[in-house]
């Protein structure tokens, strides 16, 4: 639908690389990476009328989501030392315990709020040791975590917050865009994402100058461009490549009207649904973009078969807890226990969620769950 909506411009920009000759980390890559950036400067706050013009965002293309948490996590030196702990959560995808196992530190697993199904500061505090160098929350659904207990738990214990923002593209917390107010900020653009490439594609976003110089020196070997095919650090292969560069700058265009959309989409949801059916959600603080809109539901199973039975999709995002997962049952985390997140990964249903979806759409999809659970829709105000 994205692609219909956008042919022109998306032929366009593929064949202008096409005809360019220039693949990788070319024009393309860099034009992104500045007006990523861009994106998020513009949307920070101005506080007490001063300007922030002294806050500069960067932004570094990588391959992956995963990669990006890699690059940001080796960028802060962590997995420099075998006893480095950092802390995240169970319930998310497994690229975010993965990139940690990748850095070489140990993730530490601790519980979620039940509510927002984001990260439990208190959890995270209790989890704290001498070996943790960083706490990892991620902004899931759309929705962010609790930032300002987080950033002050990092302040306190002198840890680095890295955000998870694989889906909160253009989400904002107080005001401040996800990816800013951490030490790093790290994106995926997986297709299916708020901003989705047509292909894998990442990007690692900060205010500090100098991580962000060294996760660009850590995408592409370690080399620098005075001193090509010399390795000043030991770098990988992570470059964001100059087709995938070129449709995101045509998608970035459209980002915030998508966001609009998906929120719009949200909030029928939510008044049409009964809240026996645990609608999501919205954070006091937070400005979430619904990459999901995820529910709650008795006899999972069944709904979702007859759901399916009447041509509507769904999914669980995300069934199997890290920690339950059977490459994760030996020393490589440390498993806090996780009532809540259990509690969920068993109730937790997402419905049809995406910018194109109509009002007609989510009616069929209200009508069908008020047919299947029995229990009555609540009427429009």
């Amino acid at each position: 639908g994205q692609y219909a909506q956008l042919k022109e411009e998306l032929d366009a920009a593929a064949l202008r690389v096409l005809a360019s000759g220039w693949y990788i980390l070319g024009q393309e890559v860099a034009a992104f990476e500045e007006e990523f950036a861009a994106y998020h400067q513009a949307r920070l706050p101005v506080e007490d009328g001063d300007s922030q013009e002294s806050v500069e965002i960067g932004c570094v293309g990588v391959n992956s989501g995963t990669d990006a948490l890699l690059l940001a996590l080796r960028a802060c030196g962590i997995g420099d030392e075998r006893s480095d702990e950092v802390i995240t959560v169970a319930h998310t995808a497994v690229a975010t315990v993965a990139a940690i196992r990748m850095a070489g530190a140990t993730p530490v697993l601790v519980d979620i709020d039940p509510a927002t199904y984001t990260i439990d500061p208190a959890a995270v505090e209790a989890a704290i040791t001498p070996h943790t160098k960083a706490i990892i929350p991620v902004h899931l659904y759309g929705q962010p975590a609790a930032m300002d207990a987080l950033l002050a738990l990092g302040e306190r214990h002198t840890l680095r917050v890295i955000e998870d923002c694989a889906q909160a593209h253009g989400a904002r917390y107080s005001g401040y865009p996800v990816g800013t107010l951490g030490a790093l900020g790290c994106f995926s653009f997986y297709p299916t994402k708020n901003l989705g490439a047509l292909g894998d594609g990442g990007a690692v976003i900060g205010r500090d100058p100098a991580l962000i110089e060294r996760v660009r020196l850590l995408r592409e070997y370690g080399w620098t461009p005075q001193a090509r095919y010399v390795s000043q650090a030991e770098g990988v292969n992570s470059r964001l490549d100059e087709l995938q560069a070129a449709l995101l700058r045509v998608k970035l265009r459209h980002l915030d009207e998508w966001n609009d959309a998906r929120r719009n989409c949200a909030a029928l949801y939510t008044e049409r649904l009964s809240k026996k059916l645990r609608p999501p959600v919205q954070r006091a603080e937070a400005h979430h973009v619904y990459h999901l809109y995820v529910i709650r539901v008795a006899e999972r199973n069944r709904v979702r078969q007859a759901l399916s039975e009447r041509g509507i999709g769904n999914g669980v995002h995300y069934p199997v807890p890290v920690h339950l997962q059977p490459a994760y049952q030996g020393d490589q985390i440390v498993a806090h226990p996780m009532p809540e997140t259990e509690r969920a990964a068993g109730e937790i249903l997402s419905l049809p969620m995406h910018p194109l979806l109509t009002d007609t759409e989510v009616e069929r999809v209200v009508e069908a769950l008020t047919e299947i659970t029995g229990i009555e829709k609540a009427e429009r105000g």
